[in-house]
């Protein structure tokens, strides 16, 4: 055998050995394996022996164990079931003895009652403890009546009517001392109302506990009727006491103005009254009553105030469509000013779709005044312009037309604020100050056109200008004193003056041109005459003696007539005097100086020269003094 490489021969050998050793070491470790197996199934043997002798202590240990967890069980569940019968004990003594001593130890018990009745009701293990359930609920029965009992007794106590003297009281000083617009609105937008104590504010906090509990309790219907009805009767008793009366179309239509106007007088006092103390308080109260309850408040608060609430606007509203004549104008303006002022508080305290119909209801009855005192406003003016009166003043004073024009005016101006809100609200688009000018430039250029038309009744054309001189003087004097100067301006004042004076210069030329023609020169001289007639100046004695007679007796007939004329200013009056005296004495003088020589020389010189220019000037203060005032119904 041929060797291949270097040193072969001893890696052969090594290999060689190292395979023996490898066989005899796997020989050695099967014989361990068989010697471990037998050992080990030797000890499972020891283990199973020793485990079936231990089996039996092992049963007893566990049931032992067993039983001890159910004793341990058994005493807390009794301790359980005792520490719930006593909170039972303790709780009934609380319900026993009612809401009224301890609200707060009641309600705390009735929770305390609700847990035992869960705690027996929600674990299966005491059914045994069914008795005390059943005693439990009737409990729970019995301090919901007694809570519910509670609050019908605590609003009985604190819902009573309020009497009329109390509640005026409430009102504001000013509002109750004005009584010519107590509808004036900018003047009583400032105004503090007092609100009464409906509920003491100690009282509400328990009211709302009751409240609370009795929603909780599934009272919710005994809650909301026991509010409605002690609340609801208490308002209605009150408004009752005011007085306000219900009436019909017919009522009011036959009612005199004094008493439609005492009754409204109360209504608006009384809606002011209704909506800011009474139902303010009231809705104030029921939102405390019912803060955090799950309730319907808007709804009880609607049913509560309905029927007085309406029965107050059903008033209001038969006012506005029974009475047109403008004599009711004011007190439709009175309301109105009242409906817009509360229109506001209207909305806060009627908000929520149940309070629906009473806020529409008082928007419509605002609506409806203001549409009424509007319509009346228009048919003024028409009545002023068509008056058909057919008084004559025989003085030549002041027409009843007149001065009953003059006063509604200034009477307007005691509503200015409620008028100029009325107009800014109409649908007319013009200014608000505007609009009430031109209502009253049209009523007195109507008074002035009617005026003008009754003037043509007098046969003497001078009395018809006194007439008008006095009626439109009137008229100018009144602008000029009132707020109407603010709206119609100083033209409309100094047009109307020169009217005035153009009347008073007309009169003067009607009633004097002819008395001062006697006192002419023109017409004195000789020419006809006999020549013993004619002075030494040409002038005809006998023509002088004429006109002297004719002046003594048409100066008698003035004086006679116009004496019982009047002019009831006093300046005017005088001016008209002057301005007759600065015309009529200076050509009297002249004549006399001219041509009483003449009458002197001759026989009873006083029979034609009967005054003197002094006695002339004080006969004319006689002139208008109405010493026979009266009036000729034709």
């Amino acid at each position: 055998m041929e060797r291949t490489g270097p040193g072969l021969p001893e890696d052969m050998e090594a290999l060689s050995r190292q395979a023996s050793a490898l066989r005899v070491a796997l020989e050695r470790s099967a014989e361990n394996t068989e010697g471990m197996v037998a050992a080990l199934g030797s000890f499972d043997r020891r283990v199973s022996a020793i485990e079936a002798s231990v089996r039996p202590i092992q049963v007893r240990s566990q049931a032992m164990t067993m039983a001890h967890e159910n004793i341990d069980r058994t005493i807390e569940n009794a301790e359980a079931t005792l520490a719930q019968l006593g909170i039972v004990r303790r709780a009934e003594a609380v319900i026993l003895r009612g809401p009224h001593e301890n609200l707060e130890s009641f309600l705390e018990a009735v929770d305390l009652l609700k847990g035992v009745a869960h705690f027996f009701s929600s674990n299966k293990n005491f059914k045994c403890c069914e008795g005390v359930l059943n005693q439990v609920n009737n409990l729970l029965t019995m301090s919901a009546l007694k809570i519910e009992e509670e609050f019908r007794q605590l609003m009985g106590a604190y819902s009573k009517p309020i009497e009329p003297d109390r509640l005026f009281d409430y009102l504001p000083k000013p509002l109750l001392a004005s009584k010519g617009d107590s509808g004036a609105v900018g003047e009583q937008t400032s105004a503090i109302y007092r609100n009464p104590t409906l509920i003491p504010s100690g009282i509400l906090p328990l009211l709302n506990d009751i409240a609370r509990q009795l929603v909780k309790d599934g009272n919710q219907q005994s809650c909301y009727k026991i509010y409605r009805d002690a609340c609801g009767s208490a308002l209605e008793l009150s408004l009752r006491k005011l007085g306000i009366e219900k009436l019909s179309k017919d009522d009011i239509q036959r009612m005199q103005l004094v008493a439609l106007r005492v009754n409204i007088e109360t209504w608006t006092q009384i809606m002011q009254i209704t909506v800011k103390i009474l139902l303010a308080g009231e809705r104030k109260n029921c939102d405390q009553i019912f803060d955090g309850v799950i309730f319907n408040k808007d709804q009880c608060f609607a049913e509560l105030a309905g029927s007085s609430v309406m029965a107050l606007l059903s008033f209001g509203d038969t006012v506005a469509k029974s009475i047109r004549s403008h004599d009711n104008l004011f007190v439709l303006l009175q309301m109105y000013g009242v409906m817009h002022e509360l229109q506001s508080e209207v909305e806060v305290i009627f908000q929520g779709k149940f309070c629906s119909e009473m806020r529409e209801a008082a928007l419509n009855l605002t609506k409806s005044l203001a549409q009424a005192a509007q319509e009346t406003l228009v048919d003024l003016e028409k009545a002023v312009e068509k008056n058909s009166s057919k008084t004559i003043m025989q003085n030549g004073g002041v027409h009843p037309i007149a001065t009953e024009v003059i006063n509604y005016v200034k009477s307007l101006f005691d509503y200015q604020s409620t008028l100029e809100i009325l107009f800014q609200q109409s649908e007319t688009g013009s200014g608000a100050e505007s609009h009430l000018a031109g209502v009253i430039m049209k009523i007195m250029q109507n008074l002035q056109s009617n005026l003008n038309e009754k003037s043509k009744q007098y046969k003497d054309p001078a009395l018809s200008h006194i007439f008008l001189m006095n009626n439109l003087h009137c008229m100018v004097l009144s602008v000029r004193r009132s707020q109407a100067k603010d709206i119609l301006g100083d033209d409309w004042i100094q047009r109307h003056r020169k009217i005035v004076q153009q009347n008073a210069n007309q009169y003067k030329r009607a009633a004097w041109a002819s008395i001062l023609q006697t006192l002419s020169v023109q017409g004195t001289g000789g020419t006809g005459s006999s020549p013993s007639d004619v002075s030494t100046t040409g002038v005809s004695r006998s023509m002088i003696k004429e006109r002297f007679k004719s002046f003594n007796m048409q100066f008698e007939e003035l004086h006679a007539k116009q004496s019982q004329w009047a002019v009831p200013d006093q300046e005017l009056r005088d001016n008209l005097r002057l301005a007759i005296a600065e015309v009529l004495l200076p050509a009297y003088r002249s004549f006399i100086n001219r041509f009483g020589s003449l009458i002197q020389r001759g026989k009873n010189p006083h029979k034609y020269i009967k005054h003197s220019p002094e006695a002339l000037d004080q006969l004319l203060g006689q002139f208008f003094q109405g010493q026979q005032v009266g009036e000729q119904k034709q």
